[in-house]
């Protein structure tokens, strides 16, 4: 847990001896409440992590479902059921504006539920600022080099991967500085690089947020920023210019959702309804990325946000206990550091399994995984907790 841990455990103010009786119980309800929307959170990132991993990993193992089925037909064996199963991957992408969404959620939180208690608080705009560097600094340098490493191996496999881009020092410190999509390419191989200079930049421009918040209300800078999006859309998106204004509305859907949780009691009535919306604006979503994934984006980014915002409704115990929820969350723990290393990996599997040829077979994509989820864990235990570790060090008390 990071951003989102509340402070909420209770007043200083003196307590009457029934209201002493009743406090621990308020604050293990309070503790429950903050876990099951822990596991809900986490839960929509291991998701979006599998489901964007796995995307690429077709991209690089498999021919793609167009020239399988032109090639086996209506056969119905094992393998080509199997690879029929894998169809809704090719939506994958999807799982970017999920990270985006809950990326709003967690980081605008704290402030919010702040400002809830307290209008005049302000945003320590220093210590925002070194908490997200030591949290997303050292592990992007690690992700680098790594990807370094693994491509450079990689490329003594000839013929060369078409996913691996330069690999240089300039492309190096494009990537660490996060200017990718504005003054260079992804590093390598590992185009999922892409949304992380689209992460720092909303890290950068999140005091500014904070503060037009608390001066005009949530919702009239959500649609001020919706406004900017499709400005920016047309200035730079057709050039091929990727820059977080493009993108800031979905990452604003889930700041306006922390907003709007924590000035709202909890209603745990049925409301079908918004998911249905959710399931429309993500069907919609399905459609339009067959114009463009741009569109697309905006639209799946709605759909989850209508998601995510009745799923922190759902009764704790429906949240924490599902089996789903429960192992989708255990994968959330490290989705980050499987979003930074998953493509050098299966780019590195493909070089030395199949001299990087794309296979009919969709079988090897499934041990691709195997290899790099175990990989992501093991990295995660290196270098992301002790960045997770070192960020909370920072944190005013």
């Amino acid at each position: 847990m990071s951003d989102s841990a509340l402070d909420a455990a209770g007043s200083s103010l003196p307590l009457s001896p029934s209201r002493k009786a009743a406090a621990p119980r308020a604050q293990s309800e309070a503790r429950a409440e903050s876990a099951g929307k822990e596991h809900v959170i986490d839960a929509m990132r291991g998701f979006a992590a599998l489901l964007v991993a796995y995307f690429h990993c077709r991209q690089v193992e498999w021919v793609g479902m167009q020239t399988f089925h032109q090639s086996v037909g209506h056969s119905f064996s094992l393998s080509t059921i199997a690879a029929y199963l894998t169809f809704p991957i090719a939506w994958g992408s999807a799982g970017v504006p999920i990270f985006f969404v809950i990326s709003g959620y967690c980081i605008h939180r704290g402030g919010a539920l702040r400002l809830a208690k307290n209008p005049d608080y302000r945003l320590d705009t220093g210590n925002f600022w070194i908490r997200r560097f030591a949290r997303i600094y050292p592990v992007l340098l690690a992700a680098l080099v790594l990807t370094f490493a693994l491509d450079w191996v990689s490329l003594q496999l000839p013929p060369v991967n078409h996913k691996i881009r330069e690999i240089g020092l300039q492309a190096f410190l494009v990537n660490l500085f996060s200017l990718q999509g504005v003054a260079g390419k992804t590093f390598g191989s590992n185009g999922a690089l892409w949304t992380l200079s689209l992460e720092v930049q909303f890290y950068a421009i999140y005091p500014l947020l904070f503060a037009l918040r608390r001066r005009l209300g949530m919702t009239s800078v959500l649609a001020i920023v919706a406004v900017i999006n499709v400005v920016s859309a047309y200035v730079f998106e057709r050039h091929d210019l990727q820059f977080f204004t493009s993108y800031w509305f979905s990452w604003m859907l889930g700041a306006w959702i922390a907003d709007a949780k924590a000035r709202s009691t909890p209603d745990t009535r049925s409301s079908v309804w918004l998911y249905v919306l959710a399931a429309a604006f993500i069907a919609l979503g399905c459609a339009a990325f067959h114009f463009g994934q741009y569109g697309a984006f905006q639209l799946w980014a709605v759909g989850f946000a209508f998601y995510l915002y009745k799923a922190l409704e759902r009764p704790d115990g429906d949240q924490a206990n599902t089996l789903g929820v429960r192992l989708l969350s255990r994968f959330g723990d490290f989705s980050f550091s499987l979003y930074l290393i998953h493509l050098p990996i299966f780019v590195l599997l493909s070089s030395i399994l199949f001299r990087s040829s794309l296979q009919m077979s969709i079988w090897p994509s499934f041990g691709y995984m195997l290899v790099a989820v175990p990989v992501a864990y093991v990295f995660y235990r290196l270098v992301e907790l002790p960045a997770m570790k070192w960020s909370a060090s920072f944190k005013s008390r």
